[in-house]
């Protein structure tokens, strides 16, 4: 087992700056002293994450979105609106930031956990004053929900526990089910993974961290159904033979916690978490474990490094945290869609999922849209649904706009042009197509925009995420922003240097962010010749 310290860690940071505003080196010192770690331990820790304060904040602080989706709705001219209001003291800091999840509300800011629009002044210093809440998006009936009725939650976990894991494992393996988190591993091959693994124990972690631009699918789900999210924990820890699980969920989504938190205590009022479930002698339970920020820790094994209360680093692959996880341990992690899907599956039945789909394709999936769209919002869509006919489900383009470019799985894949909209929603569709679902994150682009400045807002997200573990990551990520900037738009040399660095990234980075962190900036270059900049005193 961890050292008892260890695991709090993040948590005592975290209490400490809610205390105290900030984290000043002679708290940390104090607090080094009664965990018993190192202070260059705190030290690093604390200047790793971006949700720590390492100098002493202003009264109130405005985080305002930089990233694609809200950018692509006046988040630019807003910031600059927005400071001369608030920045002419030191009462108000106005401070860009990386994505909030808060897409569909675009162009979005924070104060605290309210959300507010930044391009409205007036509801800014009303959430400063305290005077405003974040009004919540209205929690909605989704055909994903097996119950029909609260009192009715939790029978599948009940009917699975009563017969057996095989029986599950062969339920969710008949749907071909893959996660809905990125990746699209198969559910229940990972899950008879983590059940082959004799070493015991083992941890379920649901990974609730989505901070994609354009991602906040598994957000609307957590606010409207999170007894599934629940649900698909429990039965996970019973399948692989787990007792503990954590919901790793970002720090931004505040009232998404706060509706999770209460299904967790209606799930133990119920009997279906706890000690000796449903009179069965399974016993499994949840804690709920906030995450310090930033994108990378939507990394399986850098979030299990924050966990453990260490810098949020991926680590090199195998081992697979499937056998050596948190703590050494196996360890289940799926996200919050792939979850609720397995929960609901699992009441319903394989023929259900096989029933959901069109074009002859299984199940359905749960789609963020944003961008230039008419109503940016969630949608559950049947797989092999048309990107035009998701489009049209939010309400076509915003005022009459004609599309130019479309990333269908978030600000991570390749932007397609208008002569794709029949592909469907699919993996292997949309790889066919040269892009592919990724995190279930369509953005729509609208003609007139600038192509290369909107490849390059995804390329600087990713340099300034990039944890900076990995050489060719941390310095391919700058040169590549630089390259363009400096160049005024793209040349053929700028264009060979970019593919050079691209798959150097590709072939050298350790994870994910690195290997996919320049290709939509080269997907509108070379895609939409035509609608971006060059810089013509080259040619």
């Amino acid at each position: 087992m961890p050292p008892p310290a260890l695991p709090h860690l993040i948590h005592e940071l975290t209490v400490l700056q809610e205390r105290e505003g900030w984290l000043s080196e002679a708290s940390l010192r104090s607090l080094a002293e009664r965990l018993g770690v190192p202070l260059h331990r705190l030290e690093s820790v604390s200047t790793f994450y971006t949700h720590f304060r390492r100098q002493p904040p202003a009264s109130a602080c405005v985080e305002v979105c930089r990233d694609l989706p809200c950018a692509l709705a006046g988040g630019a001219e807003a910031l600059v609106a927005l400071r001369p209001h608030f920045e002419s003291g030191d009462a108000v800091e106005i401070r860009e930031v990386s994505c909030l999840g808060r897409c569909d509300r675009a162009p979005a800011a924070c104060v605290g956990h309210r959300v507010v629009r930044s391009d409205d002044p007036v509801d800014v210093s009303a959430a400063i004053a305290g005077e405003a809440a974040s009004t919540p998006l209205p929690t909605a009936r989704w055909a994903a929900d097996p119950y029909g009725a609260e009192a009715d939650h939790y029978g599948a976990l009940r009917q699975a526990i009563g017969c057996s894991a095989e029986e599950t494992l062969a339920t969710l393996e008949a749907t071909g089910l893959r996660g809905m988190g990125g990746a699209g591993f198969p559910l229940a091959r990972k899950w008879s993974i983590v059940r082959a693994e004799e070493a015991t124990p083992k941890y379920v972690i649901c990974n609730a961290d989505e901070s994609e631009p354009g991602t906040f699918k598994d957000r609307q789900i957590l606010a409207d159904l999170p007894h599934l999210v629940i649900e698909g924990m429990a039965l996970g820890g019973f399948c692989v033979g787990a007792e503990r699980g954590t919901v790793f969920i970002r720090h931004e989504y505040g009232p998404e916690r706060e509706s999770l938190e209460r299904a967790i205590v209606a799930a133990r009022e119920v009997g279906a978490l706890g000690e000796n479930i449903f009179g069965s002698g399974f016993s499994f339970d949840i804690d709920i474990f906030v995450s310090p920020g930033g994108y990378i820790l939507g990394e399986e094994t850098a979030l299990l490094e924050c966990m453990e209360g260490r810098r949020g680093e991926p680590r090199n692959k195998p081992p697979f945290p499937g056998s050596v996880g948190l703590f050494g341990q196996p360890t289940l992690i799926n996200n919050v869609e792939t979850l609720a899907h397995a929960a609901a599956i699992t009441a319903r039945g394989a023929d259900w999922w096989q029933s959901l789909g069109t074009r002859g394709k299984a199940g359905h999936k749960f789609m963020a849209v944003s961008g230039d769209v008419a109503k940016p919002q969630v949608v559950l869509v049947g797989f092999g649904t048309t990107l035009a006919e998701l489009l049209g489900r939010c309400g076509g383009m915003r005022e009459g706009k004609e599309l130019a470019a479309v990333a269908p799985g978030g600000a991570s894949s390749k932007f397609l042009g208008p002569d794709k909209l029949e592909t469907p929603l699919d993996f292997s569709d949309l790889a066919e197509a040269g892009s592919m679902l990724g995190s279930g994150a369509a953005i729509f682009v609208a003609k007139g925009r600038d192509l290369l400045e909107v490849g390059l807002n995804v390329a600087r997200f990713f340099r300034n995420e990039s944890c900076g573990k990995c050489v060719p990551c941390r310095l391919g990520t700058q040169k590549a922003v630089a390259l363009v900037e400096q160049a005024g738009g793209t040349t053929p040399e700028v264009e060979e240097l970019l593919g050079e660095l691209d798959l150097t990234l590709q072939e050298t980075s350790i994870c994910g962010l690195g290997q996919v962190a320049l290709a939509p900036l080269r997907s509108v270059i070379e895609r939409f010749p035509d609608q971006i900049r060059r810089d013509t005193t080259r040619d």
